[in-house]
């Protein structure tokens, strides 16, 4: 046998398992190109905060994509780097980020739970262990998103409102920054 034969034949991840997180590092580099696009139009449409945010954020599920990549190929797998297409370039408002930004966020955590529940079930706990940080991960996700998208309903877009919005969206990106939800 060669050496790359034995190496495989000493795997520690279940190809099932391999496949599941293959499809996670499409999803995360999906989200990092589709908040890249995001932060693009906000900056464009003079939403300097709310594109430093998005900015942040791109990079951010960038290096979700590449904790899941070294995991794969450190246990023995082969992490795929995904095709991205088709992610959209122009929006009608702020507020409809805000909402695309939430409901994107909600299926990355059923994806989440989805490979966490693989895991368990094949009782492959090293995959389940290093699988809690996205939970953990994605619940502060999910929460930094419904809190951008209460400042629409707080403050109301009228007047000085999305400049306002804006402003504390810059504030909202600060403490993100800094590692609190």
């Amino acid at each position: 046998m060669k050496a790359r034969e034995i190496v495989t034949l000493q795997r520690s991840l279940l190809h099932d398992t391999e496949k599941l997180l293959n499809q996670q590092i499409e999803m995360e580099g999906r989200s990092s190109a589709y908040y890249l696009s995001m932060a693009s139009w906000c900056q464009m449409m003079g939403y300097e905060n709310a594109a430093k945010y998005l900015y942040t954020h791109a990079d951010e599920e960038r290096m979700h994509m590449m904790k899941l990549f070294h995991y794969i190929n450190e246990a023995g797998g082969h992490a795929i780097q995904p095709e991205i297409n088709g992610i959209r370039h122009n929006f009608n408002s702020l507020r409809e980020v805000f909402e695309l930004i939430l409901e994107h966020e909600i299926k990355v955590t059923k994806s989440i739970n989805a490979i966490v529940d693989h895991a368990f079930s094949v009782k492959d706990f090293a995959t389940f262990s290093f699988m809690q940080w996205y939970v953990t991960e994605q619940r502060e996700e999910e929460t930094i998103a419904r809190r951008a998208l209460e400042l629409f309903e707080i403050i109301g877009e009228e007047g000085v409102g999305l400049w306002t919005i804006d402003q504390e969206l810059g504030k909202l990106h600060a403490t993100v920054a800094e590692g609190g939800a």
